[in-house]
C-alpha cells in the first residue's frame, strides 16, 4: 500500500471522527454558555445546603466495595469530570478503569497502524483516535439517555400532578414516577425518593437530581417545587402548566430538526466529497496523485484544505444549531 493511499486513509479517519463530533451533537438544546450558568447556579445553591451524612453514604455505596487503592483512584480530583460524565451515561463503569481502557485502545490502534504503515503521522492519529473512541461511545450513550429523560419528563410531571390531586404527599409522587415509568427517569426519581427516605432535605434531594441531569427543564421543575414550598400555592396546577411548557418546547424541537435536516445532509456531503473524489482519481488516473501527496506544495495544500474543512464543519454546525 503506497504513501498516497495511507495519507488518504488517515485523513478520512480524522475527518469522519471530527465530522461525528461536529454533527452528531444535538441540533437543539442549551449551548455551552447556558450549561455553564446552570452549573454555576447549581454549585451556588449546593453551597447553601449541608449534605446529610446518610445521603453521602447512599451516594458512595459502591465505593465501599473497592480496595483502598481503587477507592483512592476513583475519588481523585483529576477523574471527577470523567466520573460525572460516565454516571450521566448510565454506565456502571469506574472512571480509572475507563481511562485505562481508553489508553489501551489507543495503544492497540497505534501498534496496528505501525505494523501496517510505519508512518509516524498515522500512528499518532491512530493513537489519538483510539483513545477518543471510547469517549465518543460514552458521549453518545449520555446524549441518548439525557434526551430520553427529557422526553419522559412531561409524563413524569403528569404522574406527580395526578398523585398530588389524589391526595398523596410530594414524596410519594416521586415514588410513583419511579414505579410507573421506564428507564432512565425511573432510576433517577427512585434515587431522589430514596434520598428523601434516608432523611435528606427536599431541597438537597432535588438538587441531587439536577446535578445528575443538568437541564433547563429539570431546573424549572426543581425551581417550581422549591418556590412553592417557600411561598405556597397549588403545586398540582403549577406542574400542569410546566408540563404544557415542556411539551411545547419539544414540539419546537422536532420542528427545528425537520428544518435543519437539509443543512445536516449538506454538511455530510460537503465533508465527504473531497475524499470520494480522491478515491475516484486514485483508481481511475493514479498518476495524478503523486504530484499532490508527495510534493511539498501538495502536502501543504492538503493540510490547508483539511483545516479549512474542519472550520467549515464547525461553522455549519453553528448555523444549524438553535439554542433555546
Amino acid at each position: 500500500m503506497n504513501t498516497s493511499v495511507m495519507i488518504f486513509v488517515g485523513l478520512v479517519f480524522l475527518s469522519v471522527l471530527i465530522l461525528m463530533l461536529a454533527l452528531f451533537m444535538p441540533v437543539f438544546g442549551e449551548n455551552g454558555q447556558s450549561r455553564k450558568k446552570l452549573k454555576a447556579r447549581l454549585e451556588k445553591m449546593a453551597e447553601e445546603t449541608t449534605t446529610p451524612a446518610a445521603i453521602k453514604l447512599l451516594r458512595d455505596d459502591k465505593l465501599g466495595k473497592l480496595s483502598p487503592l481503587e477507592r483512592a483512584l476513583e475519588t481523585s480530583a483529576c477523574l471527577s469530570s470523567i466520573r460525572y460524565f460516565i454516571n450521566q451515561s448510565g454506565h456502571q463503569l469506574l472512571a480509572y478503569r475507563f481511562v485505562i481502557f481508553s489508553a489501551a485502545s489507543g495503544l492497540l490502534a497505534a501498534l496496528i497502524t505501525w505494523n501496517v504503515t510505519q508512518l509516524w503521522i498515522l500512528v499518532i492519529a491512530a493513537f489519538v483516535g483510539g483513545c477518543f473512541l471510547p469517549f465518543l461511545k460514552i458521549n453518545f450513550d449520555r446524549n441518548q439517555r439525557l434526551a430520553k429523560f427529557e422526553e419522559q419528563l412531561p409524563d413524569a410531571i403528569d404522574v406527580m400532578k395526578r398523585a398530588l390531586q389524589a391526595g398523596h404527599p410530594f414524596n410519594e409522587s416521586l415514588h410513583l414516577v419511579g414505579e410507573e415509568l421506564e428507564e432512565p427517569i425511573k432510576s433517577e426519581f427512585s434515587k431522589t425518593f430514596a434520598e428523601l427516605n434516608y432523611g435528606g432535605d427536599l431541597k438537597w434531594a432535588l438538587l441531587g437530581l439536577l446535578e445528575r441531569i443538568q437541564s433547563v427543564n429539570v431546573m424549572a421543575l426543581v425551581t417550581a417545587v422549591l418556590v412553592q414550598r417557600e411561598t405556597g400555592g397549588n403545586l398540582a396546577e403549577i406542574l400542569a402548566n410546566l408540563s404544557n411548557i415542556i411539551r411545547g418546547r419539544f414540539r419546537f424541537h422536532r420542528k427545528v430538526r425537520t428544518l435543519s435536516a437539509e443543512g445536516r445532509m449538506s454538511a455530510w456531503i460537503l465533508a465527504l466529497v473531497p475524499f470520494v473524489m480522491f478515491a475516484m482519481i486514485h483508481f481511475t488516473t493514479p498518476t495524478y496523485l503523486p504530484i499532490l501527496v508527495e510534493s511539498e506544495i501538495g502536502i501543504q495544500l492538503c493540510v490547508g484544505a483539511f483545516l479549512a474543512m474542519i472550520v467549515g464543519m464547525i461553522w455549519i454546525r453553528k448555523i444549524i444549531r438553535i439554542n433555546v
